[in-house]
């Protein structure tokens, strides 16, 4: 992989260029392409750098292709460093997160590109409390890879050092259906179908349904390299999903990616809906009906929907909003304590479980919450308030002017509340719009949503007028 240069401001808004190899959720590429052998024994080699020698670290991978090398090259890289190796095979990263954290690993290696296109694939880093590094630990791993400075262990340390963790699977299950009232569910004798993505989602949520009492249609649930659709479950990938939710009449659908740490739910009309919302219902459900004794906060990052706080207000829910990335919300909601945490691609976090995105997590207290209503998700759904949401990306090759469009659209809506921990979010009243620079392209991300389709297409127009003045054309 190429390395490429983010531009930060310090605190006297100088701009840095810093080598980087992380995007927003690890490192990602194309298999054989970007992600080539000898980079992946690099990068190996630099996390294997990080933990100190004879650390237990549990390793994990997706179904996709060319994963099989990938792990094999990661295992060996980090039993060259001195560390004692657990694989735990195929299984979504939640799974993997959870071991980590409940059985006392020193940390974590998952094998995935989560959403990304089919030919990706990706390695995070999981720290030992389950959450992805932080930042400073990213930027430690980026030194050791950069300098080519490793630690390597002498021939007669390796010994028992390789360890396969059979029940890994089954492990993290059973800590899901735990967590939620499973008799007040199976009494409810839902109908689910749930989209696997062809990938480890199948291996985990067919299986969390059924121990519910769920009856269970599974589609796109073998293991596949190629899967069915692409691995994004977002509304056009989701067609068929949502025909197939309408015509068996079921309760809802639920939809995974690549890795089955997003659940995206389709109502029993077929509609898809979008993340925030469902999260902000089982922020609802967490205060209503499960009464947790936790602080009236929710964490998000910019890229949701102000609707939220209109739906959370009622309930005395604080929303603190952060930089788009999951680590980020997860770091955050430690700190300050909080009910929960999400995004609006469909990551949901619930701390009573753990501090990360987990979609059979999501799935089981969207169960439970539907047990306790006693109302289609659908009539629930056509409560909140509507709005329309355009998403849209401009190419940017010069980074350095990302910082100059985010600084004049400042200007140019100083009237309107401004967030700006990442990109701009400008918020009125029946309407809010967010650009900032992507963390994994030279591009710049685009949100709109207004009450009016109109309104939207208009704002947008205007943004983008804005962006073309900058760039020149």
């Amino acid at each position: 992989m190429k390395q490429f240069l983010v531009y930060d401001l310090d605190d006297n808004d100088v701009v840095i260029m810093r080598n980087r190899l992380f995007g927003t959720d690890g490192v990602r590429g194309v298999v054989n392409e970007t992600l080539t052998p000898d980079f992946i024994l690099r990068l190996a080699l630099a996390i294997g750098d990080y933990f100190p020698p004879g650390s237990r670290i549990l390793v994990g991978n997706d179904a996709r292709a060319g994963n099989e090398y990938i792990v094999r090259v990661v295992t060996g890289a980090l039993i060259a460093s001195g560390l004692k190796v657990y694989y735990a095979g195929a299984l979504p990263t939640p799974a993997l997160q959870f071991n980590v954290k409940e059985r006392g690993f020193d940390g974590g290696v998952m094998v995935t590109a989560s959403h990304n296109p089919p030919q990706y694939s990706g390695v995070k880093v999981i720290m030992a409390d389950g959450v992805e590094a932080p930042r400073d630990v990213e930027e430690r791993i980026e030194e050791a890879f950069f300098s080519g400075r490793y630690r390597r262990v002498p021939w007669h340390a390796f010994r028992d050092q390789y360890f396969k963790l059979s029940d890994s699977v089954e492990y993290y299950v059973e800590g899901v259906v735990k967590k939620v009232d499973s008799e007040r569910i199976r009494r409810r004798g839902f109908r689910v179908v749930a989209d696997c993505a062809n990938n480890v989602g199948a291996l985990t949520t067919p299986r969390i349904l059924r121990r519910l009492g769920v009856k269970v249609l599974s589609i796109n649930a073998h293991l596949s390299p190629i899967p069915y659709r692409e691995p994004e479950p977002v509304p056009e990938n989701l067609t068929d999903t949502s025909e197939i939710v309408r015509a068996i009449g079921a309760d809802f659908g639920v939809a995974h990616d690549g890795d089955a740490d997003r659940a995206i739910f389709i109502d029993d009309t077929g509609r898809v809906i979008p993340g925030d919302r469902s999260a902000a219902l089982l922020c609802r459900h967490i205060v209503v009906n499960r009464g947790d004794d936790a602080p009236r906060r929710v964490v998000t990052a910019v890229s949701s929907s102000t609707i939220i706080e209109d739906v959370l207000k009622d309930l005395g829910v604080e929303v603190y909003w952060t930089k788009v990335g999951s680590v980020g919300i997860a770091r955050t909601m430690m700190k300050i304590g909080a009910l929960a945490g999400f995004e609006e691609n469909g990551g949901f976090m619930y701390p009573p479980h753990q501090y990360v995105r987990d979609g059979g997590m999501a799935l089981a207290l969207m169960l439970e919450y539907l047990s306790y209503e006693g109302r289609k998700l659908s009539d629930i759904i056509n409560e909140l308030p509507s709005a329309h949401l355009i998403k849209t990306k401009v190419p940017l090759s010069d980074k350095g002017k990302a910082i100059e469009i985010i600084e004049e659209i400042k200007r140019r809506y100083s009237n309107l509340r401004i967030i700006d921990i990442d990109g701009v979010k400008g918020i009125g009243k029946d309407f809010w719009f967010l650009v900032r620079p992507s963390g994994t392209e030279p591009v710049l991300r685009i949100f709109v949503e207004c009450r009016s389709e109109d309104k939207a297409e208009k704002l947008l127009n205007d943004i983008l007028s804005i962006v073309k003045e900058v760039v020149g054309g």
